[in-house]
């Protein structure tokens, strides 16, 4: 009798546990996706029963389809003016959080990358370079401002491809479908990525900041859920995740 009251009390926790529930579902810049699995992992260990799932893209896509209606309740942008946008438009609960400022490398599997400047990129032995698409990719765009601040940008664009975000660029590089490429620092540092090849850090004063921010949609207005990812966001265990990955913490920007 003792079992079957220790079952049914298991039974009645699960039920219980299962009706208060919730899911979420954020939509990531790329560049966050090695960050943010690691804090997602760490936030469902504090929240167990509830659901996270997390769609990584491009920012300025993303963009795009919140205007559309897309299902997303939280939305990290790795350009801080796309969200600004949507607070404007009123597709946000609330303001704009900055989280990060990201950086940009020159990263390759096959070549020394750690040795190299931009220079090297009008090389003859050098094909392929790959970027992100600089009409939708935040980090695209900062590549073609340290191109063009560089004086290179005319004399590569036959050796341009195209990520359509910045993970599938570095993918590109990665697989040799590119010999070099103009990557997140983020993405560079992964285990992943660290072990396959070496970067070199492009100076910030080649390109505009890459500020990032966060908002809650419109939608998630009256989740709790959305609302203790954004606490859990916040917490020094996220913020030594987020510096772990080269991210530069709002507080220490050099450029406020």
């Amino acid at each position: 009798m003792k079992r079957i009251k220790q079952y049914l009390l298991s039974l009645l926790l699960l039920f219980s546990v299962s009706l208060h529930a919730e899911k979420i579902t954020i939509a990531a810049a790329s560049d966050l996706k090695f960050a943010m699995d690691e804090i997602v992992v760490s936030f469902k260990k504090a929240n167990q029963g509830e659901e996270v799932d997390v769609v990584y893209g491009s920012s300025g896509k993303f963009q795009t389809q919140i205007r559309q209606g897309a299902p997303f309740d939280l939305y990290f942008s790795a350009d801080i003016a796309f969200p600004r946008e949507l607070v404007k438009e009123g597709f946000a609960s609330g303001e704009v959080v900055p989280y990060a400022l990201g950086r940009i490398v020159l990263w390759s599997a096959s070549l020394d990358a750690t040795k190299a400047t931009l220079s090297v990129l009008t090389d003859p032995k050098i094909k392929r370079i790959a970027i992100a698409n600089p009409k939708h990719a935040p980090y695209g765009k900062r590549a073609e401002e340290a191109l063009k601040a560089s004086g290179l940008w005319e004399k590569v664009q036959e050796k341009l491809v195209l990520g359509e975000n910045i993970a599938q660029t570095a993918q590109f590089v990665e697989t040799g479908n590119a010999e070099i490429g103009i990557i997140a620092l983020s993405l560079a540092l992964s285990p992943e990525l660290a072990k396959k090849g070496g970067y070199w850090l492009i100076p910030e004063n080649l390109h505009e900041p890459l500020e990032q921010g966060f908002i809650v949609t419109k939608r998630a207005a009256d989740l709790s859920l959305a609302k203790k990812f954004v606490e859990h966001i916040r917490a020094k265990s996220s913020r030594m995740i987020m510096k772990k990955y080269g991210f530069v913490l709002p507080e220490e920007n050099p450029t406020k």
